[in-house]
Order: C-alpha cells, then structure tokens, then sequence
C-alpha cells in the first residue's frame, strides 16, 4: 500500500477518537508559534495537517493567510467541513510533502509528526529540501516528533525519534534550533507518548 493509500483509508475508516495523535487543544504548538512571532498578517503553513485543531486556533487568532497540505483527501474533506464558513479562506492542498512544489514562501511552516515518518535519506533529504525553499531567511519552523523515548511506530509505520539536537543535526547548517519543548502527549484511551517539539529560525 501506498503511503497517500494508508493514510486515506485510515481517515476515511477512523474517528477521531480512534486516532493516537488526536489532540483537542495545540497547546504546545500555539506556544512556540507565538515565539515564532505569530500574528495578523503572518502566513502559516500546516504540514500534514490531518484532523488537527491547528487551524481551528489559528483562525481564532486572526490569522488570515494559512495553508494546509495533507496527503489525505478524506482528512482535508472532515477538516473543511469542521470549519465551515469560517475556512472558507484557507488554502487546501492534498499532497505528499516530499513531492510538493511549493510556489510561494510562508513566514512559519508547522509540522506536528510528519517528519518522524520519513524513514529514508532520500525522504528527508526532499523534506528538508522544500521547507528551505518555502521559508525566507528569518522564517520559522515547528517541528515535533516522537522524542528518544516515544514509541517506535505510529499507525502501523515505522518512525524515528528524535531529540532537538538531533532533529537540528538533521536539518542542518540552514536551521538555528532556538527554542524546545517536551511534551507528554495523552492518547484519547489515556496512554501517554512522548513528543519533543521544536522550533528554529531559517539562518
């Protein structure tokens, strides 16, 4: 199976309360979004976005100018019918992160456990390769992962953990880690993962 085949079938076949990585409220992103120097007129790109709340808080928040990428038809389907009326701004784009093209740049990319799943060299290389493009010098990046001590898989794939420096060593010399955070994320059945967030400034 396909990767854009996984996860439509598991948006299409799963409520939220059957996904490990729901999250009502994106407090920790919100709080290093802000460090980033969220406010109006800034743009925001969600990576991976899936079912998340995100959007929802940055809308609350006055931000006018987001985007939302997610290899799921099904997830961006659930995500604007959410939203309704209040979306209807938003720019939606089905797409694998690691074959888009992007055509503009934004002020902070958001990445909540996408990265962790890019297991190849090749896959973070392209990774890496388009949020370079897609942030101006100065822009911002939040990136979370599954920390050192977090599960091995997620969804039935394989993932690899992190530490923020390790996270910024594989970024590279392009990318100032500048702020961290460690986070105990709970599952909706009450498990506890271990999440490591991150953010850094495009040098």
């Amino acid at each position: 199976m396909s990767k854009q085949a996984h996860w439509e079938t598991v948006y299409r076949e799963k409520c939220e309360d059957e996904l490990s990585w729901h999250q009502e409220a994106p407090a920790v992103s919100i709080e290093l979004l802000e460090l980033a120097g969220l406010q109006d007129g800034v743009s925001v790109i969600d990576i991976g976005a899936g079912t998340s709340r995100i959007t929802d808080a940055l809308l609350t928040r006055g931000i006018g100018d987001i985007t939302v990428l997610d290899m799921s038809e099904a997830a961006i389907e659930a995500t604007r019918a959410r939203l309704g009326e209040a979306g209807s701004g938003v720019t939606w784009i089905v797409g694998d992160v690691t074959r888009w093209e992007p055509a503009r740049q934004y002020d902070i990319w958001h990445d909540r456990a996408v990265f962790h799943f890019l297991v190849t060299p090749e896959d973070r290389a392209a990774y890496i390769a388009r949020l370079t493009r897609s942030l101006p010098s100065g822009g911002h990046a939040v990136i979370a992962t599954f920390a050192l001590d977090g599960p091995e898989k997620c969804s039935g794939l394989p993932v690899i953990r992190y530490a923020p420096q390790t996270l910024a060593d594989t970024l590279g010399a392009g990318f100032e880690l500048i702020a961290e955070r460690q986070h105990s994320h709970q599952t909706p059945w009450g498990s506890t993962q271990a999440f490591q967030y991150s953010l850094f400034r495009k040098t």
